[in-house]
């Protein structure tokens, strides 16, 4: 079984920066994806950024610029920094990591428990 923790989440002024970690564990042969979506009351849940076993990032329109998605594939863990940080980016942020067990094997997706981030104005 792969469990995902993420951590870094809390209380941030305005233009401020934050730091979010999701780590995985369990027998994971290889991540091919990890990514970052967040969901903010009432609204549905959105891709943020992720990036690929190759190191190919992606990021929504609402964060380019501001936020940037790094791996470090040998932890299994993903990080994304935010910086710039808008009321509007208050939000449970998720961690999705898509995996695989063995060599051609089929993928599975897990996601963390979520961590709660609110920009004060």
């Amino acid at each position: 079984q792969v469990q995902l923790v993420e951590s870094g989440g809390g209380l941030v002024q305005t233009g401020g920066s934050r730091r979010l970690s999701c780590a995985a564990s369990g027998s994971i042969f290889n991540i091919i994806v990890m990514a970052w979506y967040r969901q903010a009351d009432g609204l549905q849940r959105e891709l943020v950024a992720d990036v690929t076993n190759e190191g190919r990032t992606n990021y929504g329109d609402s964060v380019k610029g501001r936020f940037t998605v790094s791996s470090d594939n040998a932890k299994n863990t993903v990080y994304l920094q935010m910086n710039s940080l808008k009321p509007e980016d208050t939000a449970d942020y998720y961690c999705q990591m898509i995996v695989q067990f063995r060599v051609g094997g089929p993928t599975f997706s897990y996601w963390g428990q979520g961590t709660q981030v609110t920009v004060s104005s």
